[in-house]
């Protein structure tokens, strides 16, 4: 039997094929070139670098992109520590609540289609709401009362709905919405909006702003007025159109080769493996689409949606919104608003909330290199992303670990690359 000898363009061709598979031959220009210093944008490396070394993460992936070409990504550390598996750029990260963006720009969408108003009663169109009540003093109580204003759509865009997580010092509604293990489980999304409408609101709707399930919700309302479930209206209306290939609430089975694994820090010192890919649920059949905190993606497919915010609304002449409505989510909804409760402290004197999005309104008060304007948010595993109009830039951050605060690591990789901007 005769064997043919593979020529050489078939095996540059197979080799350009698993390039375009793992890398997809992602584009960066000279940083100079968007008038950013290279020698500058390396101090991110420089600096990270020994958060890997001191075992305080696994690893670490930053891009940097302005003026709509990527001038700085770099994959450094590893993502899987035992099997010693570099973190490369087709490494997929579980970006939690990056996904309330991507939500949140599903459900404008539908917006711009007519098919709802801001002000719109959530009621209107999840008819258990109906019956809500709320506690009539704090979370302390186990007094309520019948919700006086119905919660709107803006409510649950910009978390002022009185639906929070459960995360407290454990009092009277921190321990209903835990105890209903109320993000999901099983349940499908129309199951999870009827349990939730069973729990009292931390506060009644539009007084404060408290983090919490109302992204859930949103995915609800997608899947209400789609008439398609969150995950396929994901795919066919943002993923396919913004060619985000590797963006999914569960990783398929020929991608969890990819999906790094998640840690944690360990007592003592070091960190540990809180979720790896061979037992990840995310790998598994996922049935809970969590408009919240469900997706799993890669750096450059969050480029990509992050491109399209910054563009107005529109990527490669292909259009998802009007730059109208990105100024709309784009712009504080939080004046006059009090923080509700909870770990995270909105609004304050350098920020306030979109729909969707943290927004920066003082610069001085945020005591960091930025821009008044600029929007983004995180996830709980420490990802984060920002985009700034005013410089045309987009800053993404990806680590796997949880909890994240004590690194402190999203303000330094902040400072790092707005001190790179030299024109």
């Amino acid at each position: 039997m005769n064997i043919a000898t593979p020529t050489l363009s078939a095996i540059l061709g197979l080799l350009l094929y698993a390039s375009t598979v793992f890398s997809q031959s992602i584009p960066i220009c000279q940083a100079e070139e968007v008038g950013m210093s290279a020698d500058r944008l390396e101090r991110i490396h420089q600096h990270f670098q020994q958060m890997i070394d001191d075992n305080k993460i696994a690893g670490m992936q930053t891009l940097v992109a302005r003026r709509g070409k990527i001038a700085h990504f770099q994959s450094s550390g590893y993502a899987d520590i035992e099997t010693q598996k570099a973190l490369d750029e087709g490494s997929i990260f579980r970006i939690y609540s990056m996904t309330k963006p991507i939500a949140s720009v599903g459900l404008m969408m539908l917006y711009e289609e007519g098919k709802f108003q801001l002000n719109d009663p959530v009621s209107k169109f999840i008819p258990s709401f109906k019956r809500m009540k709320a506690v009539v003093r704090d979370d302390k109580s186990h007094d309520t009362e019948a919700v006086k204003k119905g919660m709107t759509i803006t409510d649950l865009l910009r978390h002022t709905s009185g639906l929070g997580y459960g995360w407290g010092p454990g009092n009277y509604v921190d321990s209903l919405y835990a105890a209903s293990a109320s993000r999901g489980g099983d349940r499908n999304l129309e199951q999870f909006a009827d349990a939730v409408a069973e729990l009292p609101l931390y506060f009644q709707p539009g007084k404060h702003w408290r983090y919490g399930i109302s992204t859930d919700i949103v995915g609800r309302l997608i899947e209400v007025m789609s008439g398609m479930t969150l995950d396929a209206y994901f795919k066919e209306r943002i993923f396919k159109p913004l060619k985000m290939e590797d963006t999914f609430f569960q990783v398929p089975e020929d991608k969890v080769d990819r999906y790094t694994t998640h840690y944690r820090p360990k007592r003592g010192g070091g960190i540990e493996v809180a979720d790896h890919p061979s037992t990840s649920a995310a790998t598994r059949k996922v049935s809970f689409f969590s408009g919240g905190g469900g997706l799993q993606s890669t750096s450059y497919d969050y480029f990509r949606f992050c491109q399209m915010l910054l563009n107005g609304g529109e990527l490669d002449g292909v259009r998802l919104l009007s730059p109208k409505t990105i100024e709309l989510m784009t712009v504080a909804h939080t004046d006059g608003i009090t923080y509700g409760g909870g770990p995270l402290h909105y609004p304050s004197k350098s920020k306030g909330f979109g729909l969707g999005f943290s927004v920066s309104t003082d610069l001085a008060a945020n005591q960091n290199l930025g821009s008044e304007g600029a929007y983004g948010w995180g996830g709980a595993a420490g990802t984060y992303f920002i985009i700034d109009p005013k410089e045309e830039l987009i800053l993404i951050q990806m680590i796997q670990l949880r909890p994240y605060t004590h690194l402190n690591h999203r303000a330094q990789f902040h400072t790092l690359v707005y001190q790179a901007i030299v024109e």
